[in-house]
């Protein structure tokens, strides 16, 4: 089998025919994606078949009203995944030890390779696929939806089907612009416009700059999805200080902070005037609360588990 070909012919597919895949050909890409590298054997991945149509719409939805969400012959989802290893350890009487950012690092990447795997399996088999970063969008409505336990986050959708289009390829930047040796090489002016040379028909009005700013200047894409992703992975158990209780806490007083930092900016400008932290007789986190008139304490392990607690019962929770 031939991989080279199709994968410096890919190009992502929108439009499919309304076939399911051939008979056999499901269990040959998932098969692929399980042979995908992982460190230290951990597999830290899951990925989600999504079969419901009614499903398959929401998530459609979600991602920005993209149809072959919906339409394509299979739709999946590639999840970061490290409650299967927690289930795993406590099976056999060994408690996970706390790494969230690394764990978050590492399923990241298990799964972006497993998804990778997938699609390049099936694009050797002469399938089309598309990866839909929209789902993103909105990632703890999508998380609900998908039942997605603690520990789970979603790293993007995958749509596979017969296609129904041949696009023209996409451009990408030169070699001499990705490809580094030995050290890190800064980029020049004449590096920074052959950038903009070679990427111009990416954009309807032949300037790259259009599309960076959509999606990554100031008031861009990324920039409003990263609230909502922080949050995500600070209720799936991925904050080194902000548990996921505490962010389930100021989640249902209307705040979605991702961090202990956001929290604190989030009570201030809700009109507490102070957030104090301390160490109390035993070692343990405290805070306390301020405003003018009224003053809330919280204990926990550590500052952000305090600072759950005393807003817990500092704020009722239907507000």
């Amino acid at each position: 089998m031939d991989l080279l070909t199709p994968m410096l012919e890919r190009r992502s597919i929108r439009r499919f025919k309304p076939e399911p895949l051939r008979e056999g050909d499901l269990e040959r890409i998932l098969a692929a994606a399980r042979r995908a590298p992982t460190d230290a054997s951990a597999q830290l991945y899951s990925i989600l078949r999504v079969t419901d149509p009614k499903l398959r719409r929401e998530l459609a939805h979600l991602a920005g009203d993209q149809e072959h969400v919906a339409e394509a012959a299979e739709f999946f989802v590639p999840l970061a995944d490290v409650h299967r290893l927690e289930r795993l350890l406590a099976h056999r009487g060994q408690a996970m030890a706390r790494w969230p950012r690394t764990g978050l690092h590492f399923a990241l990447v298990d799964a972006t390779l497993a998804g990778a795997h997938l699609a390049v399996a099936a694009e050797a088999l002469g399938y089309g696929i598309c990866w839909i970063g929209g789902l993103l969008n909105r990632p703890a409505e999508v998380a609900r939806l998908l039942g997605l336990p603690r520990g789970v986050v979603p790293v993007s959708g995958l749509v596979v089907g017969v296609p129904d289009e041949k696009p023209p390829l996409r451009p990408r930047l030169p070699e001499a612009l990705v490809l580094h040796e030995n050290r890190y090489r800064a980029y020049t002016p004449a590096d920074l416009d052959a950038a903009y040379e070679a990427m111009a028909p990416a954009s309807r009005r032949g300037d790259w700059l259009f599309v960076l700013e959509r999606y990554f200047a100031r008031g861009g894409t990324m920039e409003q999805r990263d609230p909502a992703y922080g949050f995500l992975a600070a209720r799936q158990g991925f904050a080194a200080d902000w548990p996921p209780e505490a962010a389930e806490a100021l989640f249902v007083r209307g705040h979605d902070a991702g961090d202990l930092g956001e929290a604190i900016e989030q009570l201030l400008a809700g009109g507490w005037r102070g957030v104090l932290f301390g160490r109390g007789p035993f070692g343990e986190s405290t805070v306390w609360l301020e405003k003018e008139t009224a003053a809330e304490r919280g204990e926990g392990k550590t500052p952000g588990e305090a600072l759950g607690r005393a807003v817990e019962a500092a704020l009722p929770a239907e507000e």
